[in-house]
């Protein structure tokens, strides 16, 4: 019994950590978050913090792992909505984060566990871009060429501030497949 309640509690502490590391990272960013600052938002000592994670970017995989599968839920409760309007939603909601989305990019070069994040998030999110195209019969020739264009147009509507009625023009121009 002992076991699962120290289990339970390093659980706890783990989502705690996760949870003050979220708060930070989104606003006030993942630079500016020191891993001492990190300790005393989660209400712990500094070292701690590497009782549960190996370094930060270990940490910013588990706040984005976090947000991707709250996320991707909310993605799939969109299922009966159109093509164009789930393309909106997924590039508001990487809009939301978009500097965590930032960090990821600007750490790739530095960090593997980041680098394996990413391309799984990739991976995964364009296996489902290619399913819906196959289920709107296009062409098994020209999927991979539309999911590239899809993953570069979203991933500059990220940079750049464009307002709602252009992205959902341009997300539809995306979807017309």
């Amino acid at each position: 019994m002992a076991r699962i309640k120290r289990d339970q509690d390093r659980q706890q502490k783990r989502d705690e950590i996760v949870a003050a590391a979220r708060t930070l990272f989104i606003n006030d960013g993942y630079e500016s978050t020191s891993m001492s600052r990190l300790a005393t938002a989660a209400g712990v000592a500094p070292n701690t913090i590497y009782w549960y994670f190996k370094d930060k970017d270990e940490v910013l995989v588990a706040v984005i792992d976090e947000e991707f599968s709250a996320r991707m839920i909310g993605y799939f409760q969109l299922s009966t909505s159109n093509i164009t309007e789930r393309l909106l939603w997924f590039t508001n909601q990487l809009i939301e984060v978009r500097h965590l989305v930032s960090t990821i990019h600007s750490r790739l070069d530095k960090s593997s566990a980041l680098n394996v994040w990413h391309e799984r998030f990739h991976n995964l999110t364009e296996g489902i871009l290619r399913e819906e195209m196959r289920q709107a019969g296009l062409a098994d020739a020209t999927i991979e060429a539309r999911v590239k264009i899809c993953v570069f147009t979203i991933e500059g509507l990220l940079t750049h501030q464009v307002p709602e009625d252009e992205k959902r023009k341009i997300c539809a121009e995306l979807s017309a497949f």
